[in-house]
C-alpha cells in the first residue's frame, strides 16, 4: 500500500501540534477500514507521539519539562549545526507511532491526539502514514 504524505508548518523552536485531523484524513485517503498503521516523521529534530489533546497545558508541560532536561546550550555539545538539544529530545518523543483503526478510525483513548513534536523550527516537516 502506498504511503500516505501531508506537511505541517512549524512556528516556533519547540511546540507539540496535534495533527490527529490530518492522520484521520490520511488513514481515510489510504482505504484503512481495520488494521494499523505507522505514523512517521522523516526527520532528525522533530518527532512523534501520542498524547492528551484535550488541554492545551499537557503539551506545555511536557516541551518545559524537555527543556529543562535538555537545555538548548551545553558547553559539551560538538555538533556544529548547534542544534544538538533538538536531536537529542526528537530521539527521546521516537520519530513514529503506531495507531490501530477500526472503521475507518484511528482507536485512540477518550483524551488522545497525534503530536508533530517540534524542536528545531519554525519549519515545513512531513508526515508519512502507512499502513502495516
Amino acid at each position: 500500500m502506498p504511503v500516505h504524505k501531508f506537511d505541517v508548518e512549524t512556528h516556533t523552536r519547540s511546540e507539540m501540534l496535534d495533527i490527529t485531523r490530518l492522520v484521520r484524513h490520511a488513514i481515510d485517503e489510504a482505504g484503512v477500514d481495520d488494521g494499523v498503521v505507522t505514523v512517521f516523521v522523516p526527520h532528525t529534530t522533530a518527532g512523534v507521539t501520542i498524547n492528551e489533546n484535550a488541554d492545551p497545558d499537557v503539551p506545555h508541560d511536557i516541551l518545559e519539562h524537555l527543556d529543562r532536561a535538555v537545555p538548548w546550550r551545553q558547553p559539551f555539545y560538538r555538533h556544529n549545526e548547534d542544534n544538538s538539544a533538538a536531536h537529542v529530545k526528537a530521539s527521546m518523543m521516537g520519530s513514529s507511532v503506531r495507531v490501530i483503526v477500526q472503521r475507518g478510525r484511528p482507536l485512540l483513548g477518550r483524551w488522545q491526539g497525534v503530536f508533530l513534536c517540534e524542536f528545531d523550527g519554525p519549519r515545513r516537516r512531513e508526515v508519512w502514514v502507512s499502513p502495516c
